[in-house]
C-alpha cells in the first residue's frame, strides 16, 4: 500500500511573521532565506497579502510589488506562491468594484502569484464569488477559505428564587448557527463557484481536536478538491487539532518553520513531522532543506527582537537530534489518544511536548473568551490609550452581546476589530451612564447597515434603525466608489503621485499609507535629478509653529490615532452635530461631530497626521 502523503503550505514569510512579529520582516532578511527555500519542496508558500502590503509600506518603506517579484524570481516556479485576500475588500475595509478586483488580481498574477486564498469576514458567498471567477479566468488558483467561528457563550441569567427555579419555564438555548453543516455547505458553495482548494480557516485557533476531526472528515466527504487546514496555537489547540486533521484525511496543512511557529502562529513543521513519522504519513517537503532554512531563520528572528514578545524555543533538528524517552512516550500517547478520540489526553500530551521544546503555553484568556489573540491585544491597547484598563473584563463580557446584535459575525479581520472596538465603546458608555452604542464607529455603522454583506443571522430592524437611522438593510453601492485623487506634485517637478499601474493600485487599496509611501518615492526621484549630494535625504515638511497661547475651548483626541480628513477651517461657524474631522484609531474610523454651536478659531492638524492621546485638534472662539 502506497504511503499517504501530506502537502505543506509554509506560512513563515507571511502569516508566521505577522502573527508573531507584527509583519516587520524586511526584504533584506527575506532575500537571505530565499536561496534555501528554492529546493524545500513546499507545495505552497504564503508570501503576500494579509497585512504585508500595508506593513511593508507603513513600517519598512518597501514596495509590496517588489516583495512579490523578488520571491517569485528566486523560487523559479518550484513552489506555488500564495496570498490572502478579503474577497471584495481585498486588503482594505471597503468593498471594491469589479474593475478594481480585476486590475489587482491581474497585476498580482503577472508578478508571480499563483494561489489566492479568498475569504470573507461574514462568510458571505456573494463577497467571494467574483474573486473566485477572476482568479480562475486570469490563470491563478482560487482557494476558497471558510472562516471558522463558534456560537457565543450564553450570558448567565440572573439568580431566581426557589419556586421559580422549581416550577418556572427554562429559557430556551439559542439556536446553534455554526454547526459542521454550516461550514460544509459554505465549502460546497465555493467549490461550485470554481474554488480549486477549500481551506478551513481557523484564524483564532478555536477549532478543538474533536471538532477538527469532525469538520475535516465531513469536508473530505463533501468536496472533490483538496482540503487545507489553517489554524493557530494561541488557545492551545493548534498542534493537537492538526494531528486530528491529518488522521482524518486533510490534504494540505499550514505550518511555520521552528523559530516562527507556535504561540499565536500555526504549529511548527518540525513537530508535525514527528507526528507524521508516528502516523506513517510522508510530508511532501525536503526536511533537510527545511533545516537549512531553520538555521538561517534564527538570525531573522533575532533581528526582530524589538517585536518579539515570546522566548526562543530550544534548538532542535528532527533529522539528527534524539528525543528523550519521556517525549517519545508523549508522542505515542498523543497518537493513541487521537485515534481513540480522547481529546483530553491528546491535548495534555501535546502541551507537554510543546512545553519541553519551549513553545508558549496556551493563552487561557483568549481560550475562555473565544476571540482571536490580535483582537484581544487591540482591545487592551485601546483601553490603555483611553486610560481605562480597569474596563477590560467588562468589555470582554460584552463581546457576545455585540456579536449577536451585529448579526453573529465571525471574528476575523476586519469584523474582529469592529466588534472588539465597539465592545470597548459600550463598556465606556456604561461607565459614563450613557445608553449602549452611544458612540458607534463608522465601521460598526457600515456593518449593521449591510455594507459589508449579509451577516450569518439577520440583524433586528429596530437595532439597525437605532445604529444607522433606518431599519432597512442597505448593501454597499459600488457605483458610489470614487478613486483616490492622483494629484500633480509641484514641489517635485509637477509629476503625478503615481508613476504606473502598480502604484495606482496601491493608492486605491491603501490610500492613506500609499500616499505617504509614494510621496517619498517622488521626492527621492526629484532629488536625484538635482545636482545635489549623491544620496538625497527627504526632509519632512516642517509644520509652521504657532506660539499663540490657547485661550478658547478645545477639541482633544480621545486616543492616539491618524487624522483621515478635516471638514472645517478657521473662521467657520458650526452647529451642533456638524462633522469636524474623521480620525482613525485602532483601525477604526470615527466621525467627530460638534457638540454645540461654535466658531472655529484654529485647526492644529491636517490629513495623515498622527496624533497622541489628548492632543489638541481644534480650538474654538
Amino acid at each position: 500500500m502506497e504511503q499517504r502523503k501530506l502537502k505543506i503550505r509554509d506560512l513563515t514569510l507571511r502569516d508566521g511573521q505577522q502573527s508573531l512579529f507584527a509583519t516587520r520582516l524586511s526584504q533584506a532578511e527575506i532575500d537571505k532565506l530565499l536561496p534555501y527555500y528554492e529546493n524545500a519542496g513546499f507545495y505552497i508558500m504564503e508570501v503576500w497579502g494579509g497585512a504585508v502590503p500595508d506593513s511593508v509600506m507603513r513600517y519598512l518603506d518597501e514596495s509590496p510589488w517588489n516583495r512579490l517579484r523578488s520571491v517569485s524570481e528566486a523560487m523559479k516556479g518550484k513552489s506555488l506562491l500564495s496570498a490572502l485576500s478579503r474577497g471584495r475588500n481585498l486588503f482594505g475595509y471597503v468593498p471594491y468594484p469589479d474593475y478594481v478586483l480585476e486590475g489587482f488580481y491581474k497585476e498580482a498574477i503577472a508578478n508571480g502569484l499563483n494561489v489566492m486564498r479568498i475569504f470573507d469576514a461574514l462568510n458571505d458567498i456573494d463577497n467571494v464569488k467574483e474573486s473566485i471567477r477572476l482568479i480562475n479566468s486570469l490563470g491563478g488558483i482560487a482557494d476558497g477559505a471558510v472562516c471558522y467561528t463558534v456560537d457565543p457563550k450564553t450570558e448567565a441569567p440572573a439568580p431566581k428564587g426557589f419556586f421559580s427555579r422549581l416550577f418556572g419555564k427554562k429559557e430556551a438555548e439559542p439556536e446553534k448557527i455554526f454547526t459542521d453543516e454550516y461550514f460544509v455547505n459554505k465549502a460546497k458553495e465555493m467549490e461550485a463557484l470554481g474554488a480549486k482548494i477549500i481551506t478551513l480557516k481557523d484564524m483564532a485557533g478555536l477549532v478543538n481536536p474533536l471538532r477538527a476531526a469532525s469538520i475535516i472528515g465531513k469536508l473530505k466527504a463533501a468536496v472533490k478538491v483538496p482540503v487545507d487546514f489553517h489554524t493557530h496555537c494561541t488557545p492551545g489547540y493548534g498542534l493537537a487539532s492538526s494531528v486530528m486533521a491529518i488522521i482524518n484525511g486533510v490534504d494540505i496543512l499550514d505550518t511555520n518553520i521552528w523559530w516562527f511557529g507556535g504561540g499565536s502562529a500555526a504549529p511548527a513543521i518540525e513537530l508535525v513531522y514527528l507526528f507524521c513519522q508516528k502516523l506513517g504519513v510522508e510530508i511532501e517537503a525536503d526536511m533537510k532543506a527545511v533545516g537549512e532554512i531553520r538555521r538561517q531563520l534564527r538570525s531573522a528572528r533575532e533581528s526582530l527582537k524589538a517585536f518579539d514578545l515570546g522566548k526562543m524555543p530550544r534548538e532542535f533538528d528532527p533529522l539528527t537530534d534524539k528525543l528523550p524517552a519521556e517525549i517519545e512516550a508523549q508522542l505515542d500517547r498523543a497518537v493513541a489518544a487521537a485515534k481513540a478520540s480522547d481529546e483530553e489526553t491528546l491535548l495534555d500530551a501535546c502541551h507537554r511536548i510543546e512545553e519541553y521544546f519551549g513553545f508558549p503555553k496556551p493563552n487561557e484568556i483568549v481560550k475562555n473568551a473565544e476571540v482571536p489573540g490580535g483582537m484581544y491585544s487591540n482591545m487592551v491597547a485601546q483601553l490603555k490609550a483611553l486610560q481605562a484598563e480597569d474596563l477590560l473584563e467588562d468589555a470582554m463580557k460584552l463581546i457576545p452581546m455585540v456579536r449577536r446584535d451585529a448579526g453573529l459575525v465571525p471574528l476575523v479581520t476586519p469584523t474582529s476589530q469592529i466588534v472588539g472596538s465597539q465592545a470597548v465603546s459600550v463598556a465606556l458608555d456604561r461607565k459614563k451612564g450613557n445608553p449602549d452604542y452611544s458612540n458607534p464607529s463608522n465601521q460598526f455603522i457600515s456593518l449593521v447597515k449591510g455594507e459589508y454583506g449579509h451577516t450569518p443571522v439577520a440583524i433586528e430592524p429596530a437595532f439597525r434603525e437605532k445604529i444607522t437611522g433606518s431599519p432597512v438593510e442597505k448593501p454597499y453601492d459600488v457605483s458610489s466608489y470614487k478613486r483616490p485623487e492622483n494629484p500633480v506634485l509641484p514641489e517635485y517637478g509637477n509629476v503625478k503621485l503615481t508613476a504606473n499601474r502598480e502604484e495606482e493600485l496601491l493608492l486605491e487599496l491603501l490610500p492613506t499609507v500609499a500616499n505617504t509611501f509614494l510621496r517619498k518615492r517622488r521626492a527621492e526621484e526629484f532629488a536625484a535629478t538635482q545636482a545635489a549630494a549623491p544620496k538625497a535625504e527627504v526632509a519632512a515638511e516642517a509644520a509652521a509653529t504657532d506660539n499663540e497661547p490657547i485661550t478658547g475651548p478645545t477639541l482633544r483626541a480621545p486616543m492616539g490615532g491618524r487624522i483621515i480628513s478635516v471638514a472645517v477651517k478657521p473662521g467657520q461657524a458650526v452647529k451642533k452635530g456638524d462633522l469636524l474631522l474623521v480620525y482613525e484609531a485602532m483601525k477604526m474610523e470615527n466621525d467627530v461631530n460638534s457638540d454645540k454651536e461654535a466658531t472655529v478659531k484654529r485647526v492644529f492638524v491636517k490629513p495623515d497626521e498622527v496624533v497622541g492621546t489628548d492632543a489638541v485638534l481644534i480650538e474654538f472662539e
